[in-house]
């Protein structure tokens, strides 16, 4: 339970053993590989970095193949999964194996080629939809669409807005050209759809006059045909692109099963991608090869002796504090610890040199999740959840691998709390007896009840959180004196930790008066250290009270949230189970009660987590932690779809 540690690597190899190297380094899984940019300040070493990118884009390339065919498999052809469902194992090669990744490839490429062709037939059919919807208004028109008359009659169709009166306009073109005639052949909330014929002598006087009226001319010039022969010859292609997609959408359905082989090569190609990736972080110079990178000290022997297989010279050395900011950081933490990990994650990295805050936290995260939770049935609920997913699909994601095991031991956590105050769902269990039995007085034994022992429950937060918050100044203590810095240790957590005791013996003995005496000189002496000249050292005085005495009694107040959602969540539940014992009714009790116990576990459920990890970020990390660390990222192999065995 500590921060993993960590060696500088160098290594020399021949550049015909490129490949070979790297596949050996994936499988080992414990070098990092990075940049020497040492080195690359020199601009004779930093000609020797050569970045072949074509393979890493090559890679990618692939990899967007394969997801794009996964997409349009999810969308024309989805797999059933279940909702827990383990995820299978395979071989590490044959996971790598290159012919499954050339044909699992080539499907993806044929799946992407039906979908080309099915956006293509989309696009079509869109196309003859707006097509035909701009024919419709003129169904009634039963001319052919490119006749313009004869050689007396001009013959044309057009458009006026929906509120233009067709007879009023009639008329008053008819003032201007009498040999015309107007024909209303359909309306819209827009436009109203008209056939204009007029002598072509009088055509110019009536066209000047049909302007006044907005009128436009449609949009059918190049079109044959009546309007009914070109809506049937538009149907009829419709159904055949209609054909056509259902062919290409079978083409895809048929793949369907092919989901899980695709899903596995997006992992073969990322396996692709981290090595193509670490290819260009290495120099070369034509014959030989430097790789420059940090690997984890346990795994070091299973290094060398990948390593014995290529002839090749290797240095490992421990880093220097000026490489320590740059030190990927690995935590190694047990079952009890490694949940952690998702907050650690959330906030930020220990740095190298700093202290790993999992297995210091461990047991005061899950007791104050525990103590604001507090009931018996939340905790076996979460129980018995964390139990069955770990179970029958046990989670890989970078989250939900800690998140569930977390819920698991915040849940044992709840159920101890919960035995300690005689909560099951609230009291749901002496309300339902009550309901059955007038006479009944049962009731849960409990240590304490958090609804008639409120200010009991207040001091035992604040004498938790006290209990954190020396911890946390303990930890501080024990790495300043490890750096040498013992004076700052005496001169702040000590003296603070010696405030803290002689006021509690001054309570208790009935001599604050002499306590605060003693106190008062205690600071004096401590607090104005390393502080230049009397009004510095009076200033850091002054500064230094202010600023922890408010410090620390905003700290310990900040406790009192564990009591506060303790009694929230008993009030809650025990509403509930009130409203629904007032009905007199068994199954509407049961009914509103697990109504109301639900939605106060989801809240309590979220809200709980939120303010545990609060006082862990804040109050106790604020005290000791040192972050800014760089997570350890080695060529190793990562999936997401598929676990390795027998690797």
């Amino acid at each position: 339970m500590s921060i993993v540690k960590m060696k500088r690597i160098r290594l020399i190899a021949l550049e015909e053993d490129r490949d070979a190297l790297l596949s050996s380094l994936l499988h080992v899984g414990c070098v990092e590989v990075r940049e020497p940019a040492d080195l690359l300040a020199d601009e004779n070493y930093a000609a020797l970095l050569h970045r072949d990118t074509s393979q890493l884009a090559k890679a990618k390339a692939e990899l967007t193949e394969l997801e794009r065919a996964l997409e349009v498999l999810g969308k024309y052809a989805p797999q059933k999964t279940g909702l827990l469902k383990r995820r299978g194992t395979m071989g590490e090669r044959e996971l790598l194996d290159p012919a499954a990744a050339e044909a699992a490839l080539a499907k993806a490429r044929t799946i992407n080629e039906h979908a080309k062709v099915l956006g293509q037939l989309a696009a079509r059919e869109t196309r003859l939809h707006a097509d035909a919807l701009a024919l419709q208004p003129w169904a009634a028109y039963d001319l052919p669409l490119e006749e313009k008359g004869t050689r007396c009659v001009s013959l044309f169709l057009g458009t006026v807005p929906a509120a233009t009166d067709v007879d009023e306009m009639w008329g008053a073109v008819s003032e201007t050209a009498e040999a015309v005639d107007i024909q209303l052949l359909s309306q819209d909330r827009e436009l109203k759809y008209l056939a204009v014929m007029v002598h072509r002598s009088q055509e110019q006087a009536a066209l000047e006059a049909l302007r006044t009226y907005r009128f436009a001319f449609s949009q059918l010039k190049d079109m044959s045909g009546t309007v009914a022969e070109n809506l049937h010859a538009l149907d009829v292609e419709l159904e055949k692109l209609q054909a056509q997609r259902q062919e290409e959408v079978a083409g895809i359905t048929a793949f369907g099963p092919a989901t899980m082989e695709l899903k596995i090569a997006t992992d073969r190609v990322e396996q692709t991608i981290a090595v193509e990736s670490s290819k260009e972080r290495l120099l070369t110079g034509g014959k030989i090869l430097y790789l420059d990178g940090w690997v984890s000290v346990p795994k070091i022997p299973e290094l060398e002796k990948e390593l014995g297989k290529f002839d090749c010279a290797v240095e490992l050395a421990d880093p220097t504090e000026e490489e320590y900011p740059e030190v990927p950081v690995e935590l190694k933490n047990n079952c009890f610890t490694r949940p952690l990990n998702m907050v650690t994650d959330m906030y930020s990295l220990p740095a190298y040199n700093g202290v790993d805050p999992n297995p210091l936290m461990a047991f005061f995260f899950v007791f104050f999740y525990g103590f604001m939770m507090a009931d018996m049935g939340y905790g076996l609920v979460m129980m018995l959840i964390s139990l069955i997913i770990m179970k029958k699909a046990p989670p890989n994601g970078a989250t939900m691998k800690h998140m569930i095991p977390l819920l698991g031991w915040g849940g044992l956590s709840t159920f101890i709390m919960g035995a300690l105050t005689g909560g099951f769902f609230g009291d749901m269990i002496p309300q339902l007896l009550k309901m059955i039995n007038p006479e009944s007085t049962f009731a849960f034994p409990a240590l304490f009840n958090p609804l008639d022992d409120a200010l009991m429950v207040l001091i035992g937060s604040l004498g938790i959180g006290l209990v954190q918050i020396f911890t946390g100044m303990g930890i501080s203590v024990y790495m300043k004196i490890k750096r040498g810095q013992i004076m700052d240790a005496v001169c702040n957590e000590i003296a603070w930790y010696l405030v803290f005791i002689l006021f509690a013996v001054g309570l208790l003995a009935g001599q604050l008066k002499i306590a605060g005496i003693t106190i008062l000189v205690l600071l004096v002496l401590t607090q104005g250290y390393g502080k230049k000249g009397i009004m510095g050292k009076l200033m850091g005085i002054f500064g230094s009270l202010y600023n922890n005495i408010t410090g620390y009694f905003s700290d310990i107040l900040s406790y009192s949230r564990l009591m506060a959602l303790m009694l929230a969540g008993a009030v809650i539940a025990q509403v509930f189970n009130t409203l629904g014992a007032i009905t007199g009714n068994v199954i509407t009790f049961f009914i509103i009660s697990i109504i109301g116990n639900t939605l106060n576990f989801a809240l309590n459920l979220l809200g709980c987590y939120v303010h545990d990890m609060r006082l862990q970020c804040l109050e106790f990390f604020g005290r000791f932690y040192e972050d800014g660390g760089k997570a350890f990222r080695p060529l190793s192999i990562n999936t997401k779809h598929v676990d390795i065995v027998n690797k």
